[in-house]
């Protein structure tokens, strides 16, 4: 049952993907004839399967793969029509199928090309929601693992002694760590809050840039010394940063909305059976 839904939905996507392709063709645009049937980009970008991949900048093998993957795929295609495939009723069924999730797909699309908000509804709303648009604070930071806090608090005492904090929290970290960045000097690179475990990001977060922690600071992992390297602060996004990401937020409420006052108006007169 799995693998019939997942294949009908890869269908469906490759279907919608050359119902909706709208673009005209250029020269450019078409890689291969088969028949006199087109090779086109539309075709490639459904193999590829990833629209950050651009087919023009791919090495020139795996290029003629895929042009003559497609190549193969229309021949086989034209031989099945051939066959009489069309009169099966597996393929009817399917068809069937396809046209009904299409026609409700691009029904969607065109409901959601009604959608508008205004210039206040979107103002508005990052008035309201302030806390949406705080960016996180970002620690950067070193660490020493130990397994007690004798071994961390003689670290600290080694820390106080010394006149270069970094380079002597380094050589530590290098000798003393138990963690996996100690071979690094303890390096944890950029961070937010939320990426460590609460005790660990509280007490890096309440160092000031270039100094460390004076006091062990316990784990699950174990007992941390830590040093801080640099902080950036948590900062809000001001309203141009946001407003398309706001609009695109709102559009989809709206959406949601229509569709659901649609169906709720469809069920009313509908018959149905749950079984």
């Amino acid at each position: 049952m799995r693998n019939g839904v997942t294949s009908r939905k890869i269908v469906l996507s490759l279907v919608t993907a050359l119902a909706i392709a709208t673009t005209s063709l250029s020269a450019k645009d078409v890689y291969a004839t088969v028949d006199g049937e087109n090779v086109t980009k539309e075709d490639i970008a459904i193999v590829l399967r990833n629209p950050q991949v651009n087919f023009d900048t791919l090495p020139e093998n795996t290029q003629e793969m895929v042009i003559n993957q497609l190549i193969e795929k229309k021949l086989l295609t034209k031989s099945a029509l051939k066959s009489g495939v069309e009169k099966n009723s597996a393929f009817k069924e399917a068809m069937e199928k396809i046209k009904k999730d299409l026609a409700l797909e691009i029904w969607m699309q065109e409901e959601f090309k009604k959608i508008s908000v205004t210039g206040k509804e979107i103002s508005d709303y990052y008035a309201k929601n302030q806390e949406q648009f705080l960016t996180e604070e970002k620690l950067n930071a070193r660490h020493i693992l130990v397994q007690n806090e004798e071994e961390a608090k003689a670290l600290i005492k080694t820390m106080d002694a010394s006149k270069n904090k970094l380079e002597t929290f380094i050589e530590l970290a290098k000798t003393k760590s138990t963690g996996p960045t100690g071979k690094n000097g303890g390096s944890l690179g950029e961070f937010s809050a939320s990426q460590m475990v609460p005790e660990f990001s509280q007490a890096a977060s309440a160092l000031t840039k270039g100094s460390y922690s004076k006091a062990p600071v316990k784990t699950q992992f174990g007992y941390h010394v830590i040093y801080l390297e640099d902080k950036t602060p948590s900062k809000k996004l001001n309203f141009e940063e946001v407003e398309e990401q706001i609009k695109q937020v709102l559009m989809q409420e709206k959406f949601r909305t229509n569709i659901k006052e649609v169906v709720t108006k469809l069920r009313e007169t509908a018959k149905i059976v749950i079984k």
